[in-house]
Order: C-alpha cells, then sequence, then structure tokens
C-alpha cells in the first residue's frame, strides 16, 4: 500500500497541503491527531472544514475509533524502553523509561536531574541488547546544561560496563541539541523537533528520546504573579500536548525535567512541590521525584505513574554515569 499524501485528503489542495507542511503536519498522522481549531488557524479555513479534513485523516490512518482491549495490549507491544543504569531504578519503572510516554523528574538543584537526561541520550542509542531503542536525541536546552564532555565519560563509562569498544564522537553526533531562549521558543522548538524526526525517521537512528531540560525554567521567569498563572498554564498545557503527540507518531521517550518550589507553611512531610501545577501533574505519564542522599547517592521515588506501584530506588551519580548504589 502506498502511502497517503496531504493532497490525498479531500479538500487538501496544494496551497493547503503546503501551509500544513511549514505548520509541521508532515504526514496523515499528524493531521489525524490535531484540532479543528488548530488546524483550521494553521491552513486559513474553516473549522467546519477542518473538521472533515480530520475525520478523513483519521480514517486513513486508522486512528481514533474504538478498539478492543487486546488490540491495545498488541500495540503496546511496540513500546520501548530505555534502561537508566541503575538495576533497581529500571525495575522500579517495569524494565526502563518508556517510549510513548512523557515522564517528569523533578527535584532541588543539584538533584541530579540533568546527569539522568545526559545518560538516557547515551543509553537510547545502545541496542535493545545493551539497554537502549538505537535511536538518535533531540535535547531542548533551556538552562544551558548540556556538556558534551559529560557524555564523553558516560560513554567511556558503558564501554567499560559492556567491555566493548564504543566512540563517544558517534554518540555526540546523534544528540541534537536546540537552545531555547524564551517559552515561545522553546514551543516552536518541539515543531522543528517534528521536522527533524521527519527526515531521520527512514534513517538507521531514528529519534527515539526527545529530552526538555527544563520544562518550567522560562514560564517560572516570564510569567510572574498570580494575574499571569492562567495564560502561563494554558501555555504549558498547549506546549506538554505538544510533546505528548511528538512521542506518540514517532513511538519516542519524552523526559521533562522540572524545578521545585518550598512550601515553608507545610509542617510535615516533604516541603519541595514540583513546578507547573496540576496540568503538569496530570499530563506526564510517570512523575518521578530525585533528592539527594549521602555522597554521591540518590533517592529516585516514583510519585505517579498510570500501571506502576509507587516506589523507591537508589542510584549513584559518578564519573561514569547513573550507576547501581
Amino acid at each position: 500500500m502506498t502511502e497517503m499524501l496531504l493532497e490525498d485528503l479531500p479538500g487538501v489542495g496544494p496551497a493547503t497541503a503546503e501551509k500544513l507542511r511549514e505548520a509541521g503536519f508532515n504526514s496523515i498522522e499528524a493531521v489525524a491527531v490535531a484540532s479543528p481549531a488548530e488546524l483550521g488557524a494553521t491552513a486559513e479555513i474553516g473549522e467546519a472544514t477542518a473538521a472533515k479534513i480530520i475525520n478523513a485523516a483519521r480514517q486513513a490512518a486508522d486512528i481514533g475509533g474504538f478498539e478492543t482491549g487486546d488490540m491495545v495490549f498488541e500495540r503496546r507491544q511496540h513500546i520501548g524502553k530505555i534502561k537508566t543504569g541503575c538495576i533497581e531504578f529500571n525495575e522500579m519503572m517495569g524494565g526502563g523509561i518508556e517510549s510513548q510516554s512523557i515522564t517528569e523528574i523533578y527535584g532541588e538543584f543539584g538533584s541530579g536531574k540533568t546527569q539522568v537526561a545526559h545518560q538516557l541520550a547515551v543509553n537510547v542509542q545502545l541496542s535493545a541488547e545493551q539497554g537502549g531503542l538505537d535511536g538518535s536525541v533531540i535535547i531542548i536546552d533551556t538552562e544551558n546544561t548540556f556538556r558534551p564532555d559529560r557524555i564523553q565519560q558516560m560513554v567511556e563509562g558503558k564501554a567499560n560496563e559492556l567491555g566493548i569498544e564504543l566512540d563517544y564522537e558517534e554518540f555526540l553526533k546523534n544528540i541534537h541539541v536546540a537552545r531555547a531562549f524564551n517559552s515561545n521558543h522553546q514551543i516552536l522548538l518541539v515543531d522543528s523537533a517534528m521536522d527533524l524526526a521527519n527526515e531521520l525517521k527512514d534513517s538507521d537512528k531514528p529519534v527515539r528520546l526527545l529530552i526538555v531540560d527544563s520544562l518550567t525554567a522560562h514560564f517560572r521567569a516570564e510569567y510572574i504573579g498570580r494575574g499571569t498563572l492562567a495564560d502561563r498554564q494554558q501555555k504549558l498545557n498547549k506546549h506538554l500536548h505538544g510533546l505528548q503527540r511528538f512521542a506518540n507518531l514517532n513511538n519516542a521517550a519524552v523526559l521533562v525535567t522540572n524545578q521545585v518550589m518550598s512550601k515553608p507553611d507545610a509542617f510535615f512531610g516533604d516541603p519541595t512541590k514540583p513546578i507547573g501545577g496540576h496540568i503538569l501533574g496530570h499530563t506526564a505519564t510517570f512523575r518521578l521525584y530525585i533528592r539527594k542522599s549521602k555522597g554521591d547517592k540518590r533517592i529516585v521515588k516514583l510519585v505517579d505513574s498510570p500501571n506502576l506501584p509507587e516506589g523507591e530506588a537508589v542510584l549513584s551519580v559518578t564519573r561514569d554515569g547513573i550507576v547501581d548504589a
């Protein structure tokens, strides 16, 4: 069966197809999961026409209808898991960081969020037998925290662990980094990531991981005071849905790091709370809380998951990367 083009959809002419492609709707699947308002604004057509185009795309892509539980189970067999480097952490996550999902990791500064992100950027490039997905990585860096020399150390550590030779320069070539300078730029970079993923889709290293480090830094700096909270949350919601769409369309894992705030009025329990409120809490598939322990040890807690029980894992952050404590 030949792959359908956007022009094959009823109501989509060459001009409309060009506008859709410019906005990042490069495939029938991307159109199928869009909203009529979003598609209408992009292609400069009415919402009723956009709804007809979306329905046609859903039928063509065979998504959006009801399916039985065994069909869902069958589809979920294609989900990949990226090993973290720590056996206890992997077991808590049901085998590793899952594709087609958003995994959020939050904690205070220096707790190891960026270290976990760097480690996954290395591990995802390994073969499935070695704990990876044989794919490349896109990193949206909002706080200038990406360090190529750290990748080199982790690749060398992984080579020693596996007893094989690994070229860190090859690993760096498969990491695509973009620096986001504000929240608008950060949201637009997800569209650019979609374009890059489409380019690499048929290569030997398709994009299997998208990292946003950190998700909330720009939103926190730009939207100050309670009066701007509704606007911030609305924008954050749009951003998260863009990330979820990226995960679904590319069978990729999405890892977002998140900052915390302190609740001085909390008399019991841990006073640190993640930024982003309920919108982030509901949209993230897995929520992880990482905190410092003695020396190089870190404790990661699985706070929320649709299918896994709450749990804790202890790991160590060493020169070689994330390892068993």
